[in-house]
């Protein structure tokens, strides 16, 4: 996120360089710079004379060539943005040629989105040198709670930690998806609001009572009623919950238990940093460490890996999959 205010600052105070390659797996970044070079490298009047937007599917690399090469009409600059440049990959390194003697009067983008350019071959290594070369990398799902605090706190919003961890496991990794999310609470609540968990239910339709967070949350103190409720919830609305999701999370948390255990260290900070997790949480680790001993979190995993497979159909007889999590929960509480 920095690189990006970084390279942002630089458009903004007129450092422009002749080519920017944006690449990378994750869309979101890419969309917001080539954006923000679409808005604001030239003036309006400039722009219907000297602006085009190119797509991968429709051209050729020698047609994005002729066209960087072209003078600007009474304009300093002429912008052209190649979106969806992946769709150019297997000529792509052609633009090598350009990168060498690159028209200083051009602003050429190329957004090649989910992939990267190969840094050993001469389009990348040409480009480094004339301009600015930009990867999109995925965030860690245990990074993107912060970065909607993040975001949010751009806007003066802040968010409570459930409220954001909810996010995350309804929507994932994807940034962009986050994002329209994010920007519909913005519509709804006044700036300076702290959004919380009664917020996004209202608001995206996410359950504060009935999801894996909660379902974590009473696994890990051994809370079987709740528990179970969750359960059967999941059971009752199988679309919305699916399975495979709820074992990849136990999954992952359990791991985190596995690790807190071989901690030496385990104080607040010190745990909150080597399993990757908001500090906030770090006391429910901790309580759920104590009411599963090292063996029995191993033995715990061996469960959720049993039942990843039946969730695949593995061993499963067509059982339900409210059935199964039963079944699983059963065995990992005992």
């Amino acid at each position: 996120m920095e690189d990006v205010k970084q390279l942002v600052a630089d458009i903004k105070q007129k450092n422009l360089k002749p080519i920017y390659i944006l690449m990378g797996e994750e869309a979101y970044y890419i969309d917001k710079i080539s954006d923000f070079i679409e808005a604001n490298v030239l003036s309006e009047e400039e722009k219907g004379f000297n602006q085009m937007v190119m797509y991968g599917r429709d051209v050729t690399i020698d047609d994005v060539i002729g066209q960087a090469k072209r003078f600007p009409m009474m304009a300093e600059h002429q912008v052209l943005i190649v979106k969806e440049a992946q769709d150019l990959s297997r000529t792509i390194d052609k633009l090598s040629v350009y990168c060498k003697n690159p028209q200083p009067s051009t602003i050429l983008v190329i957004c090649y989105k989910y992939k990267k350019i190969d840094k050993r071959k001469s389009l990348y290594k040409e480009a480094k040198k004339v301009g600015v070369v930009f990867e999109s990398k995925k965030l860690y799902e245990n990074k993107i709670p912060d970065w909607i605090r993040r975001v949010l706190s751009s806007k003066n919003y802040t968010i409570e930690p459930k409220a954001a961890i909810m996010l995350t496991e309804f929507l994932g990794t994807d940034l962009g998806k986050i994002n329209n999310e994010l920007d519909k609470l913005q519509i709804v609540l006044p700036v300076g609001t702290q959004i919380t968990a009664q917020h996004i239910e209202e608001n995206i339709g996410i359950s504060k009572d009935y999801n894996n967070f909660e379902l974590q949350k009473a696994i890990g103190i051994k809370d079987k009623m709740k528990a179970f409720k969750i359960i059967h919830y999941f059971g009752e609305n199988p679309k919305d919950n699916p399975m495979v999701f709820t074992v990849s999370i136990l999954f992952n948390y359990f791991s985190q238990l596995l690790k807190l255990h071989g901690l030496s260290d385990k104080n607040p900070r010190n745990v909150a940093s080597k399993l990757g997790v908001n500090p906030f949480f770090v006391n429910d680790y901790i309580t759920a460490s104590r009411h599963y001993p090292m063996r029995q979190v191993s033995k715990v995993i061996g469960v959720i890996r049993e039942f990843d497979l039946k969730s695949k159909g593995v061993n499963a007889n067509a059982t339900p999959q409210g059935d199964l999590l039963k079944e699983m929960l059963v065995k990992i509480m005992g």
